[in-house]
């Protein structure tokens, strides 16, 4: 079980298409914006790394003009470092370059300085310096499937990566359009890990792997429940992932894009469905959460506080985040360069920040 941390000092950082923007609040009521950090750069990815008594902040910023990087803060943004050299690059022999990180993954307190990278074209870096430099994970490059894997229409990115608090060798990791893979091994040996995902885009519904997995998340009290969005799907496993079930029913639909757990409350994640026709909209266009707190079995609309009508913000993958405040906060952003976030695990709502970039993804911490 995760550890729970009062919410006296919590920061969020958002991550846009045009920079990083970093809020910090004392009551999660009133909340104070620097930045932004990384002015004209994507930031799809942020890790907040807090092990070793100190907090440190690892950004993915991708320049049109420079290309990706990986950078580091240990004082809360006040400063930023980067290496000499890139800290993720492919080597000579995969014929392959960087196109973005997707995933800053800080390992657990098991694995002091270990943090992983899921970058695009779809790959797992492990660093084990604090994500100052990374190595490539060679046997999942080199299995024999991923010359298979498709590509969403965001491209083929590895966005999730989920460590196991019990065992610092198993690992999991998502890939669109991949699906999951499983390592047992600290990623010595990989098998895919998709049983019982559907595939509504390919002639075999029930595919190995090709599923295009949006996001997975872990409950904080059962490591071997996971949940997962797919392309079309919601589904709960409760083995690790050898095995899925779906648990869409009671959801106004089964696509979306993120999927978050409750920080310490077992059985209880979050959705934010949206459209599954190609207009990719809110249902009904009106802006809900949806929680369960029975493992998918049931599902509860969340909108107290939120845009009723006539709303037609995005939440993509890593967008939808809690911290581990108790009680535990909630927080999205959207593609109108909004954020709002919920101080009592998603009951009320209110609107934090507006007008900024395009809202690409969203990580919060107790500080």
């Amino acid at each position: 079980m995760n550890d729970v941390r009062d919410a006296r000092d919590v920061l969020l950082a958002v991550g846009t298409q045009k920079g990083l923007f970093l809020g910090r609040s004392s009551d999660r009521g009133r909340w104070e914006f620097s930045g932004p950090h990384f002015q004209m750069n994507a930031v799809y990815a942020v890790g907040i790394d807090r092990r070793g008594g100190r907090t440190r902040l690892l950004v993915g910023a991708d320049s049109s003009h420079w290309g990706p990087s990986v950078w580091w803060s240990d004082d809360l943004g006040a400063s930023w470092q980067e290496p000499a050299r890139p800290a993720v690059r492919f080597p000579e022999r995969t014929g392959a370059s960087l196109e973005r990180v997707w995933q800053l993954q800080p390992a657990g307190e098991e694995a002091p300085g270990v943090v992983y990278a899921g970058t695009e074209p779809a790959a797992l870096f492990r660093s084990t310096d604090g994500g100052e430099s990374f190595e490539l994970v060679d046997a999942l490059w080199d299995h024999p499937q991923r010359e298979h894997w498709g590509a969403g229409f965001g491209g083929q990115g590895m966005h999730t990566i989920l460590t196991d608090p019990r065992d610092p060798d198993a690992l999991l990791v998502a890939v669109s359009s991949g699906g999951a893979y499983r390592s047992a091994d600290g990623g010595a040996g990989w098998e895919p890990s998709n049983t019982g995902i559907r595939t509504d885009f390919l002639p075999e519904r029930f595919p190995e792997f090709g599923q295009c997995v949006h996001k997975i998340a872990r409950d904080a009290v059962d490591p071997d429940r996971l949940y997962l969005q797919n392309h079309g799907g919601v589904y709960r496993s409760d083995d690790a992932g050898r095995t899925w079930k779906s648990v869409a029913d009671g959801l106004p639909a089964d696509f979306g894009f993120g999927v978050a757990a409750h920080p310490h409350d077992p059985d209880t994640a979050y959705l934010f469905p949206l459209d599954a026709d190609y207009a990719r909209l809110p249902v009904d266009r009106r802006c809900r959460v949806f929680r369960t707190t029975d493992a998918g079995d049931t599902w509860q609309p969340l909108d107290s506080g939120l845009p009723t009508e006539q709303h037609y913000g995005v939440v993509l993958r890593d967008a939808l985040c809690t911290d581990d405040a108790d009680p535990a906060g909630v927080y999205f952003g959207n593609r109108n360069g909004e954020v709002y976030g919920s101080p009592d695990g998603g009951e009320h709502w209110s609107l934090l920040v507006s007008h900024l970039p395009d809202v690409l993804c969203v990580r919060a911490a107790a500080l």
